[in-house]
């Protein structure tokens, strides 16, 4: 009966704890250098701290029995296993600012006038390409809101050229309109309560 228990232990329970805890590093490492590549620097190193903490008892617990196969296994799937999560936290996160830039050949306006309307800031100017005038037109925007500019692009033209470029630094708070009326909002209700 102990034996089984030892065997549970060493083959099931500490497989398992070296797999989560694979899944927990990798995934904070992931973020920890999107954090730096967005110049984040407080949240980086906090995040780093307890990323190297986890990965120092996985390890430790390796080393205790280097006999044990299935913990080597479980320490690869959890860093395959830790890749995913970490890119799926990375993508519902959406951190930071992106620049879509677009060229197109047709007429721009209804979609620069669509965009704005809808709260989008555009900048647009007039181009010289290989087959004529095109219009250049450079949207910045929330990662979170990417999908929806692209889709307005897609839906004015689909044969428009558009890219999308990740933009480490902003130097003024970029704020979708409906972004900008929730924080005019929640600053006039404060200012009553104090008036109050």
């Amino acid at each position: 009966m102990e034996h089984l228990n030892t065997d549970i232990v060493n083959y099931v329970l500490l497989p398992l704890f070296i797999f989560l805890a694979r899944i927990f590093d990798v995934s904070l490492g992931t973020l920890r250098i999107i954090f730096v590549t967005k110049g984040m620097r407080r949240v980086a190193p906090f995040v780093g701290f307890f990323e190297v903490l986890i990965w120092l008892l996985a390890i430790s617990r390796i080393m205790q029995d280097l006999e044990n196969w299935v913990s080597y296994v479980a320490y690869a799937g959890g860093f395959a296993t830790g890749n995913f999560v970490g890119m799926y936290l990375e993508e519902r996160l959406a951190i930071g600012h992106e620049m879509i830039r677009v060229i197109t050949r047709k007429d721009a306006t209804s979609l620069i006038e669509d965009l704005r309307n809808k709260g989008y800031g555009v900048t647009s100017v007039k181009a010289e390409g290989i087959e004529g005038e095109v219009a250049v037109i450079y949207i910045i925007a929330r990662r979170s809101m990417i999908s929806e500019v692209l889709d307005e692009i897609n839906i004015f033209n689909p044969r428009a050229l558009y890219t999308v470029e990740s933009i480490k630094y902003v130097n003024k708070e970029i704020f979708h309109r409906s972004e900008e009326e929730r924080q005019r909002s929640w600053l006039t209700g404060r200012m009553r309560r104090k008036g109050k």
